[in-house]
């Protein structure tokens, strides 16, 4: 699914992957990754910090999470798609200073029950910045894969949604979300044999 020319993202995104996750065959982490120039997926259940994560230094301090605790984006009265929280869960109050000066998003990638087992198995990921989606659209995976509540998206539209925000704009949510429809696209028919609703 890679792209010819991948897109030069400036945000660098690592999927941590759940191992059960790699056995899915629609998960949408590997794609994701083929098509960003700066981007890592490394699976497992734990790493000691960020920097072994990534297989390189790196300063936590200017790197954010994708958090998945049990905040709902839309309960906190907040329109954006997406926000800078405070280690309460509450948005902070300067969402433009929390959200500059980034070098790279770690993303969990699994069901949310997997994705809840790397965030508690990582205590690392508490020391960076805490990033929640919340999308104005539902899921489009969800034709294929169903998901738990109406913010949770795939690992590929998490992080479509995030470098439209954080990295140049909607031309790379685009690009992004044209390969996703074109993996949807190819696992439909055959996800619905599997379901009982293609006859042959």
């Amino acid at each position: 699914m890679a792209s010819a020319e991948p897109i030069d993202n400036r945000l660098f995104v690592l999927i941590l992957q759940h191992p059960q996750e790699k056995k899915e065959a629609l998960a949408t982490a590997a794609p994701t990754c083929a098509l960003l120039s700066h981007a890592r997926l490394v699976v497992g259940l734990s790493w000691p910090n960020l920097s072994r994560a990534l297989g390189r230094p790196v300063d936590p301090r200017r790197w954010a999470v994708l958090y998945l605790g049990s905040v709902r984006p839309a309960s906190l009265g907040d329109h954006r798609e997406v926000l800078g929280l405070d280690r309460r869960g509450e948005p902070v109050a300067d969402q433009e200073a929390m959200l500059r000066g980034l070098d790279g998003v770690v993303v969990l990638d699994g069901t949310w029950k997997e994705a809840k087992t790397l965030w508690w198995r990582n205590p690392w990921l508490l020391k960076l910045r805490r990033l929640v989606l919340n999308p104005r659209h539902k899921s489009r995976y969800a034709r294929i894969r169903r998901e738990p509540r109406r913010e949770a998206l795939s690992t590929l539209e998490a992080v479509a949604l995030l470098l439209k925000h954080l990295d140049g704009g909607p031309e790379i949510e685009a690009r992004l979300l044209r390969a996703l429809d074109r993996l949807i696209a190819e696992a439909r028919p055959s996800r619905q044999l599997e379901e009982g609703r293609v006859s042959i």
